[in-house]
């Protein structure tokens, strides 16, 4: 089961996009030096079609995706929400899920993601903004995966 910890309107995980960043919790990788360590526990509310409605609706048109900021513990309970929200007329928005996992479940439906970004957090690597990063955004088209890291990567004018 999926738990929802808390959620924020961000402007800097999904390029171009307006999105409600979901945190879940029961985080199974527990990154060495992760930037958030209270989603190691099994904690909060359940995340259900419900709930999910419910914030969207209080955002409406506001945001263009909804990103799913872990739920490694269950990859299905993710997949299953990405599906519902693509199954809703009313909803029309983008959905983007955040795992920390280098691989990515070999069960898992591309096709029901418009981004997704793996990877665990590996400090001296940094996030997505460092051009040393073992972490990947990718945005998927057709089913297939296309690298966008670099987009996070501030260009040097001399």
């Amino acid at each position: 089961m999926l738990r929802l910890i808390n959620y924020d309107i961000v402007f800097q995980e999904i390029p171009d996009e307006v999105t409600l960043a979901i945190n879940i919790s029961n985080c199974p990788n527990h990154c060495k030096s992760c930037h958030s360590p209270w989603l190691w526990e099994d904690k909060g509310e359940e995340l259900s079609e419900e709930v999910l409605i419910s914030l969207l609706e209080k955002y409406g048109t506001a945001i263009t995706c909804v990103c799913f900021m872990g739920g490694d513990n269950d990859p299905t309970g993710v997949q299953n929400l990405a599906m519902f929200l693509h199954k809703q007329n009313a909803v029309h928005v983008k959905v983007a899920w955040y795992s920390g996992r280098s691989v990515l479940p070999a069960e898992l439906n591309l096709n029901e993601f418009q981004y997704i970004k793996t990877g665990p957090y590996v400090e001296n690597l940094g996030g997505l903004k460092s051009r040393q990063t073992n972490q990947r955004l990718y945005k998927i088209t057709g089913g297939e995966l296309n690298d966008i890291t670099s987009r996070f990567w501030s260009k040097v004018i001399v």
